[in-house]
């Protein structure tokens, strides 16, 4: 049996190994600034970790061919006994993640802690069963205040405004899309209104929990036009399959159109 077993451990590791290296069910093409350096990290991820998952089945499966055939009740011991081999794991495991974890901090901060840059755009965006909203300040540039008590969604009134008592609620503009400029900074600002969902754009390279009781920013910049899939990757009950919303990437004279289509609604 020891043998039977290498055989179908190598063959199932090298062939898990071929369904990364070709790039099957892979990411689709990137149109996010930031794509690139998550892309490579991602990449240097997988042939670390690649590298030892090789390793340690490959040996598995030779120990197991070596050793699994002893019928006489023998029991083989590892040379050296087993502590040498743990604390080499835990080094090796502790240095991969230290470094992974370096390397990751740059591209984590350009989303998440990134200063603010000229001309940026901020759009706040909610998050409810099962639909996302998207929320614009109109002309003067200003966000209104948001008050819970008063969302009602058979008034098409998502985020709470009261226009009646805040100026600077009145020229809000409130989407089921996400319209960004191409070229532009983006600064969303996440909270969800009921339980927890995500937002997930994987042309974007970002996937962001909503987290009930935190606003969370993330910052992007869309360098490709276009209509992309937004989805809830976070199970948030029975119509989670079918919560979803678009990004529409477009020129700046397209976008400037667009809210000006949307101020007057």
């Amino acid at each position: 049996m020891g043998k039977l077993f290498g055989i179908l451990l190598t063959a199932i590791t090298l062939a898990s190994a071929a369904i990364f290296a070709a790039h099957i069910w892979w990411m689709p093409g990137n149109i996010s600034a930031q794509g690139a350096a998550v892309d490579r990290l991602m990449r240097d991820t997988l042939v670390g970790t690649g590298f030892l998952f090789l390793t340690s089945q490959l040996l598995l499966a030779v120990f197991a061919w070596q050793f699994g055939e002893h019928r006489n009740g023998t029991v083989s011991n590892f040379p050296g006994g087993s502590r040498p081999l743990i604390v080499f794991a835990l080094l090796v495991v502790g240095i991969e993640i230290a470094a992974f974890t370096l390397l990751g901090s740059k591209v984590w901060a350009s989303v998440y802690i990134r200063p603010a840059q000229t001309g940026e755009l901020a759009i706040d965006v909610q998050a409810e069963q099962f639909a996302f909203y998207f929320r614009y300040a109109g002309p003067d540039g200003k966000f209104g205040a948001l008050h819970p008590d008063r969302i009602n969604e058979a008034n098409n009134n998502f985020f709470g405004l009261d226009p009646e008592n805040d100026s600077a609620a009145r020229d809000d503009i409130v989407s089921g899309t996400l319209a960004v400029p191409v070229n532009r900074p983006v600064l969303l600002t996440l909270h969800p209104q009921d339980v927890g969902h995500s937002f997930y754009v994987p042309e974007l390279r970002i996937q962001q929990d909503f987290v009930p009781g935190l606003i969370i920013p993330v910052r992007f910049t869309a360098v490709r036009t276009g209509r992309y899939e937004i989805v809830c990757t976070q199970l948030c009950g029975l119509g989670h399959y079918n919560m979803r919303a678009y990004l529409d990437v477009m020129q700046p004279d397209q976008f400037d159109a667009w809210l000006k289509e949307n101020q007057a609604k």
